[in-house]
């Protein structure tokens, strides 16, 4: 992490962000949070596919958890922009955990049943796309504009720990334990998060009144596509998760049947992703302080698409390890830019609901995209999705050129 550190005035930027109160708890409560929810990401897909056998269902699942997050996407921007966030963060959890303590229940003495984990599929994307609305707009409220790139980073290091490490550990816990065991483990993960989160005080709330909550959405969305900056950069934001999307659907294929190879080597890629992400997190806050965005935006989008034209032209496992590590530290690195762009030129009134417009159109589009991947590398060969996801970064490579000024 040191390596990842600026002096400004004798001062490391990393210390001084945690010497703030509210971050050093936020951070905490977003590390344990993100471990709880990345072991019943991993958890679930896995827990389904042994009881049912069926890859078809497990891809439901999936759509089901997207499709909550996108239909709940309108009210949490409203919710956070008029509320304080620290409590729609606090709801964010507690709106998971409680009913997840009913699923345990159930599973305990019921056992397994397809409709409850679609209804925990609904629920974590819900409880998803809220936190992540009230999360971004709570780091914008009570961080220095000139360390907003600095506490981008912590966050993209804190969820990529806690998804690698859950990763890691998941498969260990449902073979000795269970579902059940990392269903507890997760509702023990945001309570301890909730109990962080309340030691922290209210951010100071930044909202116009308005009464109607259709309205005020609708609002938020005119007020992103009045702001050129944000139209450009809030667009520039979703490709990277329509790639990992898209990554996700394909990558496993590529592995079996252009490969030819087993589930360590996808393991081995998955993990690199993830590695990649991390040194992300680690660099991309001391990139920020050196270089101009549109220049780091530039340099990303080029990566991934030299490393995903790559994989679609030349098949072996070696170019997958480093790819697979290229693409994970791009995309992440993209994340933490464009998120510290927007929250510069965002009103903080309006973070909320640009942040949950923004999130809910990506899945929105990767509802459809990802069935229709899925089809296509089935009729075109699974090397196919890296050309599509090539032109996607592409696309956002040329963009990012054309831009004039991008704050």
């Amino acid at each position: 992490m040191k390596s990842a550190s600026t002096k400004e005035g004798g001062e490391i930027i990393m210390l001084k962000l945690l010497r703030i109160k509210q971050f050093r708890y936020f951070f905490l409560a977003d590390i344990i949070s993100g471990f709880g929810v990345g072991l019943t990401t991993v958890g679930a897909n896995w827990y389904l596919l042994s009881q049912t056998k069926s890859s078809k269902l497990v891809g439901l699942y999936l759509t089901v958890n997207v499709i909550a997050g996108f239909a709940m996407s309108s009210l949490a921007g409203s919710l956070t922009d008029k509320c304080s966030r620290k409590i729609v963060i606090l709801w964010s959890f507690l709106g998971r955990a409680l009913p997840m303590l009913l699923i345990a229940g159930y599973f305990l003495i019921w056992g397994f049943n397809l409709y409850v984990m679609y209804f925990l599929a609904a629920l974590t994307g819900a409880g998803w796309i809220t936190y992540m609305s009230a999360s971004r707009s709570y780091i914008q409220s009570i961080i220095p504009e000139k360390l907003l790139g600095s506490a981008n980073s912590f966050v993209e290091v804190s969820l990529q720990v806690g998804m690698f490490v859950a990763g890691a550990i998941s498969g260990v816990i449902l073979n000795y334990t269970g579902f059940l065991a990392i269903l507890v483990i997760n509702i023990i993960m945001f309570l301890i998060g909730t109990v962080l989160i309340m030691r922290i005080p209210k951010d100071v709330l930044h909202f116009a009144a308005e009464n109607d909550a259709h309205a005020s959405f609708i609002n938020g969305i005119r007020y992103i596509f009045s702001t050129r900056i944000v139209v450009i950069v809030g667009a520039l934001s979703i490709l990277p998760l329509l790639v990992t999307q898209l990554f996700n659907v394909t990558s496993p294929a590529y592995v079996a049947n252009v490969l030819n190879q087993n589930s360590i080597v996808y393991g081995m890629a998955d993990m690199l992703y993830g590695i990649g992400g991390l040194t992300a997190g680690i660099l991309t806050g001391w990139i920020i302080s050196k270089l101009e965005n549109k220049k780091i935006i530039i340099a990303y989008f080029f990566l991934a698409s030299l490393a995903l034209v790559s994989l679609y032209v030349d098949k072996n496992v070696s170019l997958m390890y480093i790819c697979t590590y290229v693409i994970g530290l791009s995309n992440s690195s993209l994340r933490i830019v464009t998120n510290t762009v927007l929250m510069k030129n965002v009103a903080a009134s309006y973070m909320g609901r640009t942040t949950s417009v923004l999130n809910g159109t990506a899945q929105f589009i990767e509802i459809f995209a990802s069935s229709w991947m899925g089809i296509m590398n089935d009729q075109q060969g699974a090397s196919f999705g890296f050309l599509i996801m090539f032109i996607i970064m592409l696309i956002g490579l040329l963009l990012s050129v054309l831009v004039k000024r991008m704050a």
